[in-house]
């Protein structure tokens, strides 16, 4: 996206539907898009914990699955999206439907890609621009309150044999339509309620923070701040609260509508090359790494850091604040919020890298890889317009102290 100083697009042109029983209105969605043999994108886990059992009892009869492919990877891979878009063909499927996080919505994407472009290469069409039509229709039914990927023009796929995770950016990847019903969170856990849920407010901080902001995307972010900051931490007490849950989803959507057109900065920059090398789950990252993305940038725009203090805390909070205090304060509620995560699902959700473990209970970050790290985060886009930039030393330092959890020392940060 091309930044230039009182110009901005804004585009979201996907239908949203939300409340607690819309799973029922498919039927309908898929006859304006006139399909009749969709097929269904989901893991392993939304499977095991019967939510496809959800979704087509909401929808009876009226729709004949082309099949159902169940197994995405955690991270998407290029191979995932291969394999459902075989089976896409084999099936003679005329839609997509994602049930599923951020990997599910992304792999389906891709698969996407591939089945309307009639293509054996994926990777053809990475980067900005590549598509130049319409793809089949795709209905999104996030299942957590995190990627916001419903209502984006992004994918992220991995490529595990470069270790690189690859973007995909246009707007023919927006979902013909999403679909928030609060049933399909409801049995989410607590650890990943609270890493996807620190997911959205990325999304929503780095989009009014970082260059390509606008008055539009501004309104979206500042929306999901402010009920991210209300319903996340009472949801991990009561999960079983639908009105919170949907909630959460609604403001997942809404920071996904900010970042798709504001677009994100080193939080993701860094984050996406600590999940490509390491293998941390994205949000995870998120949650570890605003702070510091905060910190390292409020030389730049502390001013509208200390703009979010009002949606993340309230007024009476915002007026007592000293407006020379107001950024530190919201870094600091970060942290704050990232605490209270941990101590809520009893140390499950790390606030630092080094807190990060595998599934076979080994480090996943290693403090020698942090160089690896860094050689990764040098090749992702997402930097581009992020307020400062960083070199390998920035990197370093940066990584360092999210590994450690200590703040930065800011006295180090260039004031070019």
């Amino acid at each position: 996206m091309l930044h230039v100083p009182g110009y901005y697009e804004y585009c979201c042109r996907v239908k949203v539907v939300a409340g607690h029983d819309v799973l029922e209105r498919i039927p309908a969605i898929l006859e304006r898009v006139h399909a009749t043999r969709p097929m269904i994108v989901t893991d392993r886990g939304v499977a095991g914990a019967g939510l496809i059992d959800v979704m087509t009892e909401a929808m009876g009869d009226q729709v004949t699955i082309g099949g159902i492919e169940d197994d995405v990877p955690p991270d998407s891979s290029i191979e995932a999206v291969r394999r459902i878009a075989e089976a896409y063909r084999n099936n003679r499927c005329d839609a997509l439907i994602a049930v599923g996080g951020g990997s599910v919505l992304d792999t389906a994407k891709g698969a996407n890609i591939m089945v309307s472009e009639e293509t054996d290469d994926l990777m053809a069409f990475s980067g900005v621009g590549t598509l130049k039509r319409r793809l089949k229709p795709l209905i999104a039914i996030p299942t957590t309150a995190g990627t916001g990927s419903e209502t984006t023009l992004v994918a992220v796929i991995k490529d595990h044999e470069r270790h690189q995770k690859m973007p995909f950016i246009s707007y023919f990847l927006l979902p013909d339509a999403a679909l928030l019903d609060s049933r399909m969170t409801l049995t989410l856990p607590p650890a990943i309620t609270a890493a996807t849920g620190m997911d959205a407010l990325t999304h929503a901080v780095e989009a009014y923070t970082c260059l390509a902001k606008n008055p539009l995307s501004d309104a979206n972010a500042v929306s999901a701040i402010e009920l991210i900051a209300k319903h996340l931490l009472p949801v991990m007490k009561q999960p079983e609260d639908r009105d919170g849950r949907l909630a959460l989803a609604v403001a997942a959507t809404l920071a996904g509508m900010a970042f798709s057109n504001a677009m994100v900065g080193m939080v993701h920059n860094i984050g996406h090359a600590t999940g490509a090398v390491c293998g941390v789950p994205h949000g995870t990252c998120m949650a570890i790494l605003l702070p510091y993305g905060l910190e390292y940038n409020q030389h730049r725009n502390g001013h509208l850091t200390a703009e979010l203090l009002l949606p993340l805390e309230g007024a009476d909070t915002y007026a007592r604040t000293p407006r020379n205090q107001r950024a530190q304060r919201v870094i600091a509620r970060v942290r704050e919020m990232n605490q209270s995560l941990h101590d809520i699902t009893q140390g499950q959700h790390p606030r630092c890298l080094r807190e990060t473990y595998d599934r076979d209970g080994n480090a996943a970050v290693p403090f020698e890889r942090l160089p690896d790290i860094v050689a990764a985060a040098k090749n992702d886009p997402a930097v581009f317009l992020n307020p400062e930039d960083l070199d390998d030393e920035d990197y370093r330092m940066v990584l360092e102290h999210a590994w450690a959890g200590t703040p930065l020392d800011c006295t180090r940060i260039k004031r070019g």
